[in-house]
């Protein structure tokens, strides 16, 4: 929880540009011309809109995406040892990002509102009972859900895989010793590659949903209302530059502050 949530606080300010840059295309064009435009127009406060939903949302996401991650690797290889190891880490990241969209969806439908309309409410507090409220018996929450699950889902498995096999590749061709022969310092540097690499593959595959979401929760009619006024093309890079800066490094931190716990404790 502390490693997700604290490198999401970090990057309130990039994730409100890019919140930004997906629900208002038109007027925020670039990351220049967001950043200039919010700062003329809100102030440097806006930049931490919704850090709330940051901390707290991404870090029970965290605990559950990574602790349930561990549990699930351990459980599934116990039950079914000829399974392959790729095929472990899928199943095993797909079960625990169930539990984490659960935790996070209400956090992120509200930090959305809160970033993408000033106006809206300050935070989590006022901002959980006007969303709903305003959400037709709690709709927004569930298509939130519907989209982000399948999304996550697919994020999760594509990061821990990517992860695991660069891991896995690192040791096994560029510094040629076992893991248990290196020194800490070398096992957090494998940790600070595989996880840059797990964070852009990530990044691209979860940017469709992203957009979804942003669109949906600036009160389009349908999931497929939101696709189309998108459009397809747009759909895959609309903020995808901005994304890739904000989700790799952020990936990268997560796993590292999670592998320096586990390294400096034994574990």
């Amino acid at each position: 929880m502390l490693s997700a949530g604290t490198t999401h606080l970090a990057i309130t300010p990039l994730d409100v540009l890019k919140v930004n840059m997906q629900v208002h295309p038109i007027k925020y064009n670039s990351i220049a011309s967001c950043f200039t435009n919010l700062l003329r127009e809100q102030g440097p406060s806006a930049f931490w809109r919704g850090w709330g939903g940051e901390f707290f949302g991404y870090g029970a996401q965290g605990g559950c995406r990574f602790g349930l991650y561990e549990y699930f690797k351990g459980l599934y290889s116990d039950i079914v040892v000829d399974l392959s190891r790729s095929f472990i880490f899928f199943i095993s990241s797909a079960s625990a990002e169930v539990f984490a969209n659960l935790a996070l969806c209400h956090f992120e439908a509200v930090k959305v509102q809160v970033q993408a309309q000033p106006h809206f409410a300050k935070g989590l507090v006022d901002g959980f009972p006007k969303l709903y409220a305003s959400a037709s018996e709690g709709e927004s929450f569930e298509t939130s859900i519907t989209i982000m699950f399948p999304s996550n889902c697919a994020v999760s498995m594509a990061m821990f895989s990517t992860f695991e096999h660069s891991v896995n590749f690192l040791y096994c061709n560029v510094i040629q010793r076992r893991k248990e022969d290196c020194s800490k310092a070398q096992q957090l540097w494998v940790t600070f590659l595989a996880g840059y690499v797990a964070g852009s593959v990530g990044s691209l595959v979860s940017n469709p949903a992203d957009n979804i979401v942003a669109s949906y929760n600036k009160k389009a009619d349908s999931v497929m209302l939101a696709v189309k006024k998108i459009g397809l093309v747009n759909l895959f890079t609309r903020s995808l530059p901005i994304r890739i800066l904000l989700v790799g490094p952020v990936v990268t931190l997560q796993w590292l502050l999670y592998d320096s716990i586990k390294v400096l404790s034994g574990l």
